[in-house]
């Protein structure tokens, strides 16, 4: 049996932290804390391990570009999946470049979201998996011969 992945959400707006919240809900993930700005999203990061975190580009304090490298630096495991009320080319590949896996606009249906969520987070998984069989080196033979 898995374990529920461990979810914060952070945006200013309540409605969509709402939302995102009836979401992760939905697909049976764990809301372990919410942030309403970047520094709150950054010290819920230090208090807890986190598994995903959904985190609004503009918010007040310190935007959600600004706290990629901090919740990278304290959890370098998490899937970062961006939200935004804006698709800006350059701000999402700015975030992406900066840890971030994927991002979510926030007049994206429903369904869609939770469908996002879930493949980004499936995706995440295998590409995690193959890094990690990339380090480990089997013993014996190489060529996987047996004899």
């Amino acid at each position: 049996m898995s374990v529920a992945p461990r979810v914060i959400i952070a945006d200013d707006e309540a409605h969509i932290r709402l939302i995102m919240k009836k979401v992760i809900q939905s697909i049976n993930c764990e809301l372990v804390g919410e942030a309403q700005n970047g520094l709150e999203a950054v010290e819920l990061c230090r208090q807890f391990k986190v598994d995903i975190v959904l985190l609004d580009i503009n918010m007040p304090k310190q935007t959600g570009t600004e706290s990629i490298k901090e919740i990278r630096e304290l959890q370098p495991g998490a899937l970062i999946i961006m939200l935004t009320s804006v698709a800006d080319v350059e701000t999402v590949d700015e975030c992406i470049k900066h840890g971030a896996y994927n991002y979510i606009r926030k007049d994206t249906p429903i369904k869609e979201i939770r469908q996002i969520i879930v493949e980004s987070w499936n995706s995440f998984l295998t590409a995690r998996r193959s890094k990690n069989e990339d380090k480990v080196q089997p013993e014996g033979n190489p060529s996987g011969d047996q004899g």
